[in-house]
């Protein structure tokens, strides 16, 4: 035999182990809905998952969206191929609560002797994905709250040297901005259940919807056509109708958020998880920063909620697969997976020890990172309430479309905002009646 018939050999004989290593690993799937880069930084969590372990592998598959994860897994279920772990989107939280098709994180990390301290996880956050007693039923991932981007030199340039507190000293701003530049887009606005709804009503401690937003019951109605609320909802659309503010929509060419990225707007609400994309998109000329959502004048601040999805693990899959399930769910958990995780995100830490780290490293003193900490100072501003901790009403992702549907057409000068707000809560009732009927019997 030769030198080189030996060499090949050798090569293909310790190709050939590594490949049965390979083979030898436990694999196990996880659905996702990030896309785009988010998406793309999903897959690098996964990479180096599997780099670190001789054991398990995880096959990452994206979904294209939230919605689609979970319908494609619901699909998937009924044909028993659905993944040991799906990623989900808050408001889906209560409808996979009462499916009964999961594995509690909590129980799954105490069978498999991992030890978690869940104390750690900040309440804003795990409150949201724990049963009723606080056992958390999902690992909460990718965490945000809603923020005010406001840029500081349009702000100066109208006499303004402060963020607006209130929703009153807002107003005042707009019709400063205007006219100082009257040709300016001073509010770039977009709908958004998610802002003007929960996020507004979690920071001025007032019901979505009764039984203390279904967290008591199943038998919850909807409530915000009646509370501050529709006042707000009325001012925005007062606000569009004078001009203060400019619907922008990717249909209509650029969304809320790349319009203010741009410079063309001077306000923007939105996820902090955004901070990032604007950060990328913004000219690095642009002075911009972000604050805490305004309230109205009379009421107190309390925490905001937390947005974003949480991972699921679903029931009838073996135990090697939740044994590393269990693996990679420890890995997101440590310091070093939550710094690399914001690193790349706008995404925040979900434990006290994450963000502790990062602002130890001085993570959040300069660009790009800086204004993030204010999304965890809105979820930490109070010790959350009754009514802060988030909500528990299921067939929300439908109630949701109501809401979007109904505010668009008052937008659209077809109906007032009170019959908007109205009609979307009596179609999002029937939704609860149905989701309680499916569920009777049943509590979170």
């Amino acid at each position: 035999m030769t030198r080189a018939s030996i060499a090949i050999t050798a090569i293909s004989a310790t190709l050939g182990l590594a490949t049965a290593a390979q083979a030898d690993k436990i694999k196990f799937e996880y659905w996702y809905g990030l896309s785009g880069y988010l998406g793309t930084v999903v897959q690098e969590t996964c990479d180096r998952f599997n780099a670190s372990q001789d054991t398990y592998e995880i096959v990452c598959v994206g979904q294209d969206g939230y919605a689609q994860a979970v319908q494609n897994t619901i699909a998937a279920f009924r044909a028993g191929k659905h993944p040991t772990i799906v990623q989900s989107y808050d408001a889906g939280t209560a409808d996979l609560m009462l499916s009964g098709e999961f594995y509690p994180v909590q129980q799954m990390m105490a069978d498999f002797g991992i030890d978690i301290d869940w104390s750690n996880y900040f309440p804003g956050i795990s409150n949201y994905y724990a049963s009723s007693e606080g056992e958390l039923y999902s690992m909460p991932f990718n965490s945000s709250t809603a923020v005010m981007y406001y840029n500081i030199d349009d702000l100066n340039a109208a006499g303004i040297d402060h963020p607006p507190a209130t929703w009153e000293e807002f107003e005042a701003d707009l019709r400063a901005l205007k006219a100082a530049n009257p040709d300016k887009c001073a509010y770039a606005y977009a709908p958004s259940t998610w802002v003007d709804l929960e996020q507004f009503s979690m920071a001025h401690n007032i019901p979505v919807a009764t039984r203390n937003n279904g967290y008591d019951g199943l038998d919850a109605e909807y409530v915000y056509n009646t509370t501050l609320h529709a006042k707000h909802m009325q001012n925005l659309l007062d606000w569009y109708k004078e001009g203060l503010s400019e619907i922008r929509t990717t249909q209509g060419g650029l969304n809320a958020r790349d319009s203010f990225a741009k410079g063309q707007c001077s306000f923007y609400f939105g996820s902090i998880a955004g901070h990032q994309t604007i950060h990328n998109t913004a000219d690095d000329a642009m002075n911009w920063t972000v604050a805490m959502l305004p309230l109205y004048e009379g009421h107190e601040r309390t925490n905001t909620v937390v947005g974003g999805a949480s991972l699921w693990v679903l029931s009838r899959k073996s135990e090697d697969e939740y044994r590393g399930a269990a693996e990679y769910l420890k890995f997101l958990a440590t310091p070093e997976s939550e710094e690399f995780w914001s690193t790349k995100t706008g995404y925040i830490p979900v434990t006290k020890a994450g963000y502790d780290a990062l602002v130890a490293k001085g993570f959040y003193d300069n660009a790009p990172y800086k204004g993030r900490e204010v999304a965890i100072q809105s979820l930490t501003f109070t010790e959350p309430t009754e009514l802060t901790r988030g909500l528990r009403l299921g067939g929300f992702i439908q109630a949701r479309k109501e809401w979007t549907n109904e505010v668009q057409a008052a937008f659209a000068g077809q109906k007032t905002m009170q019959e908007a707000l109205d009609t979307a809560v009596r179609r999002s009732n029937k939704v609860l009646r149905n989701f309680e009927r499916t569920y009777q019997g049943k509590d979170y």
